[in-house]
């Protein structure tokens, strides 16, 4: 990708990144190399090799900016420490953070870090290099979209060596959560990023490997769990039949983000193991709400009534998922249960189209890429469902390299990607009014101030309650339909073990990972 164009697509590839969580393939735009040699010198149970989504030409060094790929994250949780991580339930676990104790206005949170971290240095970690980083992330929001925005920096301050007092521009109970994630520690002061910095992961990087892969060495001083292997070597492959094929070659242990069909043809092979992960990418149907005819909320539920969602499990993820049910994070913690399924119904679906003034039908052009696997065949089996509504759809297929700079929160009717992100981020990036990723154009007062109500509720059970409520109101409300949840497949050598379980951030934890067994 060339810098002029990076420059000028940086908020949306961030925010995208953001929505899939690095959970899912990276867009394939150029077919990678994955050589025909390791970078390392063997291949036994000392290194395992990751084929991770990502591109060498976009790769990045600077760990509180933009991180367009799942390889830049990898590498990042290898190098560094963050605060809180996802647990596999859905809530948050400590990490280099121990404790995150609010006062009775749940503006300002003490935060105590662990005692025991050190940089690859020698350093201690201290509170002070905490709050430094999160800071820095603040200064750089227009590249990781704003993910410090709900903290006064500026207010807040050091307590001692071990911890430090955040606070929020108003009351937010969630700050757990708002600090998982890429919340990457680094010494005070540091911001040349060109050159290696200390980092207090579970690895260090080395200066072995090539032009697509980074090798990372144990570190033996880390305070977590000591990692079964010695090695780690993260190759950046954007092709999700490169990696796939990179696995079964022997080229790598590990290829995540494989397509469905290569993964049916797998299943029978014992010498390769395929990884699911439930529900962590989803090509969500987006209909804006300040554009005709999407602006009739009649017309968004006739299209959201009118699709067979088990056919399009079936033929665009080859059954690797779960019908959806509108819910924008149904993974997340919060997301309502026991709500009524929503099936096909092209009585009521016509009928909402009659009322709307639609009766003869309407003519829209869906958009769609083939950045991701099985983009484009879901719109075509999509636009013949709409048919037998009389929503009469043009399916024009965009270039993959373009497709989230000029489609993505720009037109008004187009699949759109997110994948394996906690509720309140989707909010932050996809949700927020006047935002360039707004893509639904969703601007209910009322429900932002319902937001604002359940962030200040101090009782877990109310606010997870409260949270519901308001994914339920979006679901039936906004502008997305949500036909299907795919899981995140991976394929791993049979002896592999220790790849993590969770979707999106948590995903990129492979700290234990062995070819033991």
């Amino acid at each position: 990708m060339h810098s002029q164009f990076r420059r000028r697509t940086a908020a949306v590839v961030t925010a995208v990144a953001l929505m899939t969580g690095c959970a899912g393939n990276a867009p394939a735009a150029a077919p990678a190399t994955t050589g025909s040699q390791p970078a390392t010198t063997g291949s036994g149970g000392d290194t395992v090799r990751y084929a991770a989504p990502g591109s060498p030409s976009n790769a990045v060094t600077d760990p509180h900016g933009l991180l367009p790929g799942e390889s830049d994250m990898v590498r990042m949780a290898l190098t560094y420490d963050v605060l809180t991580v996802p647990g596999a339930d859905g809530s948050t676990k400590p990490r280099l953070a121990t404790e995150w104790q609010p006062d009775e206005t749940l503006t300002k949170w003490r935060i105590t870090i662990r005692g025991d971290a050190k940089f690859s240095d020698g350093r201690p970690v201290k509170a002070a290099d905490a709050l430094f980083s999160l800071r820095r992330m603040g200064k750089k929001a227009a590249e990781n979209f704003g993910r410090m925005a709900m903290f006064d920096l500026d207010a807040s301050k050091v307590i001692d060596d071990t911890a430090f007092e955040l606070m929020t521009k108003k009351p937010y109970a969630e700050v757990g959560k708002a600090l998982e994630g890429a919340t990457f520690v680094v010494p005070e002061g540091s911001d040349d990023f060109g050159k290696p910095v200390p980092g207090s992961g579970p690895f260090r990087p080395t200066a072995k490997g090539g032009a697509q892969a980074v090798v990372f060495e144990r570190n033996d001083d880390w305070w977590g769990p000591e990692p079964p292997s010695r090695f780690i070597e993260v190759r950046a492959v954007p092709d999700p039949q490169a990696r796939a094929q990179a696995l079964l070659s022997g080229q790598v242990d590990l290829a995540g983000g494989v397509p469905a069909t290569l993964a049916k043809q797998q299943e029978g092979n014992s010498a390769v193991r395929l990884l699911r992960r439930p529900g962590a990418t989803l090509y969500p149907l987006v209909m804006r709400m300040d554009t005709e005819p999407f602006d009739d909320h009649r017309v968004r539920e006739a299209v959201r009534l009118a699709l067979d969602r088990k056919q399009l499990l079936d033929t665009v993820f080859l059954g690797y998922g779960e019908v959806g049910n509108d819910l924008i994070t149904p993974k997340d913690s919060s997301s309502p249960a026991n709500l009524p399924e929503r099936t096909r119904d092209l009585d009521r679906a016509k009928k909402f189209m009659a009322d709307a003034g639609l009766a003869g039908g309407v003519d829209l052009t869906l958009h769609t890429t083939t950045a991701y696997p099985g983009m484009d065949s879901a719109a075509t089996l999509i636009s013949q469902q709409l048919a037998d509504i009389g929503i009469r759809v043009k399916v024009s297929l965009e270039p993959a390299d373009t497709y989230f700079s000029e489609i993505y929160g720009r037109k008004p009717f187009y699949l759109s990607y997110l994948g394996g992100i906690p509720f309140l981020d989707v909010v932050r990036v996809a949700l927020t009014p006047g935002s360039p990723t707004n893509e639904t154009a969703w601007k209910d007062p009322a429900w932002f101030a319902d937001l604002d109500e359940a962030l200040a509720e101090r009782d877990d059970a109310k606010r997870s309650s409260l949270l519901a409520d308001l994914q339920a109101k979006l679901r039936d409300q906004g502008g997305y339909a949500i036909w299907a949840l795919s899981d995140r497949l991976d394929l791993a050598k049979a002896e592999l073990s220790g790849v993590p379980e969770g979707i999106g951030f948590a995903s990129a934890f492979i700290d234990q990972v062995s070819l033991d067994g």
